[in-house]
């Protein structure tokens, strides 16, 4: 099924989507990869607060290039969703709403998923010149230091990705495979 959804969004908008469902983000979504990730936990250890409010959100696993003249953003595909498992479960606990990346997740991750009733999406790999096209605006909010890996607020329209794993943990990784072993 197609979906079109405004980012943030909350846990009804979430349990609404289903593993295998393509849905096209708008609104605004946020980047963070493994750096940005390890400094958002340090911050949370030392019981401060968090550059951005992460209840509803989506944060899209993603370090862009830099952006060509008159682009908001330059390429701008999704990165390995798992280096960000040892951190995603508190973030999901946090309220964070959805992820954007590619690749398989944890179970620890999967469990935080269900628990939390978010989802988990995978933009198309190797298509991040595609992907920049849906992105609007992109202002660096935090941690500008760690260069492409800065925590970036973007504004995108008709967003593609596809729901990998729903609130009630389906995962198209796992289904797709049996469906087509099957054939």
């Amino acid at each position: 099924m197609e979906r079109k959804i405004t980012a943030p969004f909350d846990s009804d908008t979430a349990r609404s989507l289903h593993s295998g469902d393509m849905v096209y983000i708008s609104g605004v979504i946020y980047t963070a990869r493994d750096a940005a990730h390890k400094r958002m936990n340090e911050t949370l250890d030392k019981g401060e607060t968090l550059p951005l409010d992460i209840s509803g959100n989506v944060i899209y696993y993603m370090g862009p290039s830099p952006a060509r003249e008159g682009r908001p953003i330059g390429s701008a595909g999704p990165t390995t969703a798992s280096r960000m498992d040892k951190y995603a479960p508190r973030l999901l606990d946090m309220g964070l709403r959805g992820m954007v990346g590619k690749g398989k997740r944890s179970k620890e991750v999967i469990d935080a998923i269900v628990r939390n009733g978010a989802v988990y999406m995978a933009a198309i790999g190797g298509a991040g010149a595609l992907l920049s096209k849906a992105i609007v605006k992109s202002e660096v909010i935090a941690y500008d230091d760690l260069g492409t890996e800065a925590i970036r607020r973007l504004e995108v329209k008709d967003f593609p990705a596809i729901v990998v794993i729903d609130s009630e943990g389906n995962n198209l990784y796992e289904t797709a495979i049996e469906e087509f072993c099957t054939e």
